[in-house]
């Protein structure tokens, strides 16, 4: 029910920037918390960032990324950022978009949360 498009991975050196963009869309949902996650080879799926939904949204980062990495969101773009700087290698992982979503009346809302298709980001010593 909601589609997340992700796109801005690549190849940088150690010490580069890169940003990721998240862009969801679906019909007659409210998406709440959006937050980006990571996977190396050979390891788990762990949280980098996230931000939850409205003006005073939660914003919580990794520690491994904390000051290096700014997550943001852009509302009437539906639009989830990470603004990821100062890179280092064991930043190379392919990274995952995930949107929590809320529908139906509010006596019996659902909800459910989607995955975008990864972007490989690679950072090289």
């Amino acid at each position: 029910q909601v589609q997340l498009v992700e796109s801005g991975g690549g190849l940088v050196q150690a010490g580069g920037s890169l940003r990721l963009s998240c862009a969801a869309s679906g019909r007659r949902v409210s998406i709440d918390t959006m937050g980006w996650y990571r996977q190396a080879p050979g390891k788990q799926r762990e949280l980098v960032a996230s931000i939850s939904s409205g003006s005073g949204g939660t914003i919580n980062y990794a520690d491994s990324v904390k000051g290096r990495f700014t997550i943001s969101r852009d509302y009437a773009k539906n639009t989830v950022y990470l603004q990821m700087n100062s890179l280092k290698p064991e930043d190379t992982a392919v990274y995952y978009c995930n949107a929590a979503f809320s529908w139906g009346p509010v006596e019996r809302v659902q909800t459910s949360d989607s995955w975008g298709q990864g972007t490989q980001v690679t950072v090289s010593p």
